[in-house]
């Protein structure tokens, strides 16, 4: 049996989520009235501004994004995210805030291949439709197994593409504070 992990990365993902998509998604969920009002106006006009020694910039306006080191951030963004794994067919998702990851697994390399590209561009167009974006450069996937198994697969690697673009395979990676290798070892 081959398994197949990929390590999904989202570019600057708590600060792209989209307001007036996050609003319809909470109205979706059950929240409305004053509840849904407050959330409102939690988001809106926000403003931020940076300071670098002793220069600080002009206040801007903050028009997505949900508010980092706050309790409700992590929770507006989960619930934002909450439908994506609606739009995959052929892959299991495991969220963790930003971190998400997909896996597949089949006895056939070449199955595994076809139904993890499928869902990589079901995931691209959810991506698109909800104004987020892949950090493909830092997307990447690794086939786990026994050292046997990864030996026998190692002479033609499955070839794992988002946008037209090559995921990079790699051998370990890091996810929620745990390198893991591709014997999960």
């Amino acid at each position: 049996m081959f398994n197949l992990v990929v390590f999904i990365d989202l570019k600057k993902a708590f600060d792209t989520v989209n307001h007036d998509i996050l609003l319809k998604k909470l109205e979706f969920y059950g929240i409305k009235g004053q509840a849904l009002d407050l959330l409102k106006s939690y988001l809106s006009n926000r403003h931020q501004k940076c300071q670098v020694e002793s220069f600080v910039s002009s206040e801007h306006l903050i028009k997505c994004g949900v508010p980092q080191g706050s309790i409700l951030g992590p929770l507006l963004f989960l619930l934002y995210i909450n439908d994506l794994p609606e739009c995959l067919k052929n892959t299991r998702p495991r969220l963790f805030a930003d971190d998400t990851n997909l896996t597949a697994s089949s006895h056939s390399k070449a199955d595994i291949e076809i139904a993890v590209n499928s869902d990589l561009e079901n995931l691209r167009n959810w991506l698109m439709a909800n104004k987020l974006s892949l950090n493909v450069a830092k997307t990447e996937f690794m086939l786990t197994g026994s050292p046997q198994m990864i030996r026998n697969a190692s002479n033609s690697q499955p070839n794992i593409l988002i946008e037209n673009k090559q995921i990079q395979q790699v051998n370990k990676s890091r996810t929620l504070g745990t390198t893991i290798d591709q014997h999960l070892s």
